[in-house]
């Protein structure tokens, strides 16, 4: 590492805190006379509170310890780790895969979710003081509208720990916690003044992040209340995957690396010709069969810029002996970009007159020698060369020679610059209650909160297709034909780059809003205790929960009509299309703890825990039927002396279907696919196949030059269903705690987990799809598979006969969501404590550790039970990024008293590429040997992964953090994240869904942002 060369950007980090550093300098003195007298530093004793906050238990009792196992993440941890957002505190915990975050760029909608278990984001709730908290809402999402919460909206400053538990929680929080929650539990009773600034930059120079909060708190009316208020900023720059990152700055495709990579729509355009395939243009103005991709690396993104205000509040008093009114307020406005290459008409069909101004007489006369002029007339009318002379310079379509031909069009307009998607949202979320004792023994709570969140999706930068096709109907340089918009230029889409001028590329630059509203309104009321009595072996009492809830959601989307316009936004994906719902949740339900034994020989404790919730939902919906569930857990832990526990857990566990989920329409979008069956030669050589292909709507003359998916993205269609029913889910968990006598501060806990999921909300994948039509031999499907549903199901583009083209006529995959699927998941945790006092310094230990043993998906019975633990592929996206079968951090920290110096390991296992995946592109290379040429003389290549790109080695990740306690008041920390600046794999960017399988790597999992600097600053009082 030279320092002198990265000097300024060092520079610029410690600029980054001098502003905070400067006020807190400033405040000092003033800070310093209005501090309380005693005691001068905050108070947080949260182990005297009244509501302690036991995440799995509605039961308040802190003598209780659970019979199921919580991970979770200290404030100690989240200040060393010196992070920026929520999201990126839970990110690295074991058991935890990595969902849409900060490291997600084509697939980011401007919100980070937690995925517990690999299950998916949507099988979790996330919690704030054991309390449900708003959803947010993304733009065009399916599962996400109204179900999952924006970690971007917890208040980092004022968490105090964040737990996670596995399963066992739908019985206390309701629907949605099949794999568990994840519970942010902030500082109680705070007192004084706490203001924090850090800064973070790469040794490259790039990726700036910024943080400051200031937080104010205390006590009043002699101690009966406490108030507190913390109001926080967060900013992160973006970090491109051009240079100077070598293994992003191109794109890799991983079917061929040598071959390059990139997008097929590119600059100059290219065109559909009946027969001839896709060729491009070029500087001639001839259609040629040599391709050029589009490098889009350095324009996409390795972190999202992030922009955040947030005030959180917080407040209890003591109205009268044993009567408590409390309150709490939450707000946030958040702005996250995405970035993109630029837009253009990708693949799409258009109309051209051969007297277009701008076209080429080279490819004039090869669009007349090969299209078909007349489609009343039997067979291929295509025009002689005297016939494409005359329509040449006939200009009007009133002339008899007049003709234009359709074809689909691929050109990047690079003129119009790059896409950007800007998604705000406006955040809160307040909650009041008041509780008491009803006796010294029984206590109620009583409280309500209501939240909305509000999404403002722009799009800019985008070209339009429609004005694409009004342009291209031009038949003189300066105007269009009438009946198009009075703003319409037309265009020259033949040129090489540039050859767009600004007043077209106004023209065809267009943007687009989206709004997305979602809103969470919940009663509750309990009445928690003991009984009065215990068990005969027993000292301590059974204690007791029980209460009702009631939550309503809503949730509304609302697009601009350039929005809802199928494939008008090109490269947008999809349309987005307006739809509300909402649904109303009535509960009841009780909890029971009951020590059956203690202080008895080989049974020093022997507890009983039990919990059941009855749910009925109505949903907003005439056609909808509402519906009813039953949740349920039973669990213990026996202790047979004081070093061991033996604990253990079984839940059945029920999730609703969300908003999305229920009223979300059928849309067509972009998936991820290698292979297209029906393309190459196979269909020639193959009745069965060919049969298949004709059936989805490929055009005859397409047969033999169908193309694979541009950039592996076909088109699918999903949507919402208002029939499915809620999913359940069997868990149980076993383990031990292990704290021994003889070895003075160590605490050992091992706990196996299993989580089935019956009767999953869930859609094929991409590849369920391609196999329930094309069989297990993508290239030899079997004889008569063209008549059956799961083959015309999926529906091809009219004019190329590929799956990817104009979403607006072009289906593609059907990815439809039902009650089919099962999920299955199971795995081990292993959490180690140590600390000790070695003299000269205190030594502390911390290791977590997740083996995940299976982690099974089927969408449908007919569908593959795909295995994903330790895979990556297009199929094993389905809910995030990869999960690697062992997974641990491990923390070391020495303090020497004013000084703490502290290693954090963060181990990822070694994976490898999904073995069906590559047995299907085998399976399809041998079917198609003259399209899959052998350039290695190792496999066939162009059909199947690079041998290069199936494995990915283990990685070891270093991250060193100095603490410095200068003088009473101030806190110094620095740490270097990445210290050994390991690079990430190099996989190629079509290897895997397209949301986590960027800049040739998975940015989600791996650094791809190299070495890092962090400094922090903070001052209390």
């Amino acid at each position: 590492m030279n320092i002198p060369k990265h000097r300024s950007h060092l520079a610029r980090l410690c600029a980054g805190i001098s502003s905070a550093s400067f006020l807190l300098a400033l405040a000092s003195p003033a800070l310093a006379q209005d501090a309380p007298t005693a005691p001068s530093q905050p108070v947080e004793d949260s182990s005297t509170a009244p509501d302690i906050v036991v995440t799995g238990s509605l039961i308040t009792n802190p003598n209780l310890v659970r019979s199921t196992p919580v991970l979770f993440v200290s404030r100690d941890e989240i200040e060393l780790r010196q992070s920026n957002v929520a999201e990126e505190v839970i990110r690295n915990i074991p058991g935890v895969v990595p969902n849409v975050g900060s490291a997600v760029n084509n697939g980011n909608n401007g919100a980070s979710y937690v995925d517990l278990r690999g299950l998916g984001s949507n099988r979790n709730i996330v919690l704030l003081d054991g309390v449900r908290i708003t959803p947010t809402g993304t733009a065009g999402s399916i599962t996400g509208l109204g179900g999952r919460v924006d970690l971007n909206n917890i208040p980092l400053a004022l968490i105090d720990r964040v737990d996670a538990l596995t399963g066992a929680a739908s019985t206390t929080y309701g629907a949605d916690a099949i794999t568990g929650v994840v519970n942010f539990v902030t500082r109680r009773d705070f007192s004084g003044v706490e203001l924090a600034g850090s800064s973070q930059i790469t040794e490259r120079g790039d990726g700036f992040t910024y943080r400051a909060d200031a937080t104010v708190g205390g006590n009043f009316a002699d101690g009966r209340g406490n108030a507190v208020l913390s109001v926080g900023y967060q900013h992160a720059d973006a970090v491109y995957q051009g240079g100077p990152r070598a293994y992003s700055e191109n794109a890799i495709e991983s079917l061929q690396a040598e071959a390059g990579g990139g997008s097929p729509t590119a600059t100059p355009s290219s065109f559909s010709v009946p027969g001839r395939g896709q060729p491009q243009i070029d500087a001639s103005g001839n259609l040629v069969p040599a391709f050029s991709t589009f490098n889009f690396n350095p324009f996409n993104i390795f972190q999202t810029p992030f922009n955040r205000y947030n005030i959180y509040a917080a407040g209890h008093y003591e109205v009268s002996d044993g009567i408590e009114a409390y309150a709490r307020g939450l707000f946030s406005k958040n702005t996250v970009s995405t970035i993109a290459a630029a837009s253009g008409v990708f693949n799409q069909s258009v109309t051209i007159p051969v007297s277009n101004p701008f076209l080429p007489a080279g490819a004039r006369a090869t669009f007349c020698a090969n299209n078909d002029f007349d489609a009343n007339t039997p067979g291929v009318q295509t025009l002689s060369v005297a016939q494409c002379n005359a329509a040449a310079v006939a200009t009007s379509p009133s002339d008899p020679n007049y003709r234009t031909f359709t074809t689909n069009l691929r050109r990047r307009t690079l003129e119009v610059g790059n896409r950007t998607s800007d998604y705000q949202t406006t955040y809160f979320d307040y909650r009041l209650g008041f509780r008491g004792d009803l006796t010294p023994t029984l206590k109620w709570d009583v409280w309500g909160s209501y939240g909305e969140s509000e999404l403002l999706q722009t799009l800019t930068g985008y070209t339009s297709v429609q004005r694409a096709r009004q342009s291209l109907l031009a038949t003189n340089p300066t105007s269009c034909l009438p009946g198009t918009l009075s703003t319409c230029v037309p265009v020259n889409f033949f040129g090489p780059p540039g050859s767009i001028t600004p007043a077209q590329a106004a023209f065809l630059n267009v943007q687009s809003t989206t709004n997305v509203r979602t809103s969470q309104a919940q009663v509750h009321g309990q009445l928690s205790g003991d009984v009065g009595f215990a068990s005969p072996a027993a000292s301590d009492p059974i204690s007791f929960a029980v209460g009702g809830e009631y939550r309503k959601y809503t949730g509304k989307q609302n697009a601009d009509l350039v929005a809802q316009d199928p494939g008008d936004l090109g490269g947008s994906g999809a349309a987005i299309l307006p739809f509300q719902g909402g649904f109303n949740v009535y509960e009841g339900f009780g909890e029971l703890v009951a020590p059956l034994v203690q202080d008895k020989p080989f049974f020093r404790s022997l507890t009983l825990e039990a919990g059941v919730r009855q749910s009925h939902y109505t949903v907003d919906a005439p056609s909808s039927p509402n519906f009813s569930t039953t949740t349920y857990k039973a669990g213990g832990s026996w202790e047979p002396v004081e070093d061991l526990k033996i604990r253990g857990n079984y839940s059945h566990a029920v999730r609703a279907p969300n908003i999305g989920e229920l009223f979300a329409p059928q849309n067509t979008s972009l998936t991820n696919l290698g292979n297209d069956p029906c393309a190459g030669v196979a269909p020639l050589n193959n009745a069965n196949l060919r049969a298949i292909c004709l059936a989805q709507g490929a055009p005859a003359f397409t047969i033999g030059n169908i193309a694979n998916p541009a950039a592996g993205q076909p088109n699918s269609t999903s949507g919402g269903n208002l029939n499915v029913k809620p999913e359940s889910a069997d868990t149980y968990t076993l383990g031990a705690v292990f704290q021994p006598r003889f070895v003075r501060g160590l605490s050992l806990s091992l706990d196996y987990y299993t989580i089935r999921v019956s009767g999953a909300i869930t859609a094929p994948t991409p590849g369920d799809a391609i196999s329930a039509c094309f069989g297990s031999n993508p290239s030899s499907p079997p004889a008569g598979a063209a008549s059956s549903a799961a083959c015309t199901s999926i529906r091809r583009d009219p004019g190329t006969g590929g799956l990817d083209g104009d979403v607006a006529t072009t289906p593609g995959l059907s990815l439809l969501l039902s009650n089919l699927g099962t999920l299955k998941t199971s795995g081990l945790d292993l959490a180690i404590d140590y600390k000790t006092d070695l003299g000269f310094a205190k030594l502390a230990l911390n290791f977590l550790g997740n083996y995940t043993l299976e982690s099974k998906f089927r969408a449908t019975p007919s569908s593959i039970n795909r295995e994903c633990v330790g895979f990556y592929s297009v199929n094993c996206s389905f809910t995030g990024s990869i999960q690697p079968k062992f997974q641990w951090s491990q923390r070391t920290t020495l303090d020497f008293g004013g000084v703490d110096l502290s290693l954090l390991w963060r181990h990822i296992d070694a994976v490898n590429l999904e073995p069906l995946a590559l047995a299907d592109q085998l399976a399809a290379a041998a079917g198609d040997p003259a399209n899959c040429p052998d350039p290695n003389g190792a496999d066939p290549g162009a059909c199947v992964f690079d041998p290069q790109f199936r494995h990915i080695n283990a990685a070891d990740y270093f991250d060193l953090s100095t603490r410095f306690k200068v003088g009473e008041h101030y806190t110094l920390t620095f740490t270097v994240q990445n210290l050994l600046n390991r690079q990430p794999p190099v996989v190629g960017n079509d290897i895997g869904a397209t949301a986590f399988n960027s800049g040739n790597t998975y940015p989600s999992t791996y650094d791809a942002l190299g070495r890092r600097f962090n400094v922090a600053l903070k001052l209390k009082f």
